[in-house]
């Protein structure tokens, strides 16, 4: 079992929930971002989704294509995104997903991608505009370098649609409140907990809940039916106003903070 895995273990049999948060790689440049990176990590983030920029974003909202630019026109690659990986780990336990769409991966090299993702000791893999149906080669390469690959689950997936993700899944599995693209709401959908139910009823692996998830409120929710939460826009707006400024690793870590609080104390209706 990899470092999600065990994250997901460790925390449930403390009560806790897994917090799960996202920032763009190299937003606003790769230096703050960096210190972004470490400041998840020392706020209390179980684990971290890195982004990788991509010119054609599928779900994305306002503020994470804003991000996603600007860390294009500052000529961030897919490579240094794994070079930040490295550095990351030298320091840090903590798991790392990498979150981007199909062709960045396709431009590096599918069997490339994978053998220098597991070399910089990354965890997971999210591939947002990958079907189940034409995950074969990805999935192949993944498991031979022993990278989970995790998939999304929206509210229109029909039964047949989960079982099919569910079986591919590996590391946990990414429930999509809401349809439309990310960002931060100020409810969480009234039928989320009849959502992840259904997604329970085809697995026994871990769900995390993400789109709309923005504060501690909604997290301590969503930690109450599901074993994580994913929290992605409401810290991309932060970095984006504390760009630039010295207190911007305090501002993290102190918001992080907050999310994972309202993790511990979790309800029955999460395993």
């Amino acid at each position: 079992m990899g470092r999600i895995g065990e994250t997901f273990d460790r925390l449930r049999e403390r009560g806790e929930g897994v917090l799960v948060v996202f920032t763009v790689a190299g937003h606003p440049n790769l230096e703050e971002s960096e210190k972004v990176v470490a400041a998840l990590a020392e706020g209390g983030a179980d684990i971290i989704e890195l982004g990788i920029a991509f010119s054609d974003p599928l779900a994305d909202g306002p503020a994470i294509q804003g991000a996603s630019q600007q860390a294009l026109e500052r000529g961030v690659t897919p490579g240094d995104v794994l070079d930040m990986v490295r550095r990351f780990r030298a320091q840090r336990e903590t798991p790392v997903v990498l979150m981007t769409c199909y062709n960045p991966i396709c431009q590096f090299g599918v069997r490339r991608f994978a053998e220098e993702a597991r070399g910089a000791e990354v965890d997971g893999v999210i591939i947002t505009d990958l079907p189940p149906e034409e995950a074969e080669e990805w999935v192949t390469e993944a498991r031979a370098d022993g990278l989970d690959t995790i998939f999304l689950l929206a509210p229109t997936s029909s039964a047949a649609r989960m079982k099919k993700v569910v079986d591919l899944a590996t590391g946990f599995v990414y429930c999509v409140s809401r349809m439309g693209v990310t960002g931060a709401r100020e409810e969480l959908p009234a039928d989320l907990k009849e959502l992840v139910e259904r997604i329970r009823r085809e697995t026994a692996k871990p769900i995390a809940v993400g789109f709309g998830v923005s504060r501690p409120a909604h997290v301590a929710e969503v930690c109450g039916i599901a074993e994580g939460a994913v929290v992605g826009s409401a810290l991309v707006s932060l970095v984006d106003r504390e760009r630039g400024a010295a207190g911007l690793p305090q501002a993290v870590a102190q918001f992080v903070g907050e999310l994972k609080a309202a993790t511990r104390g979790r309800h029955e209706g999460g395993r």
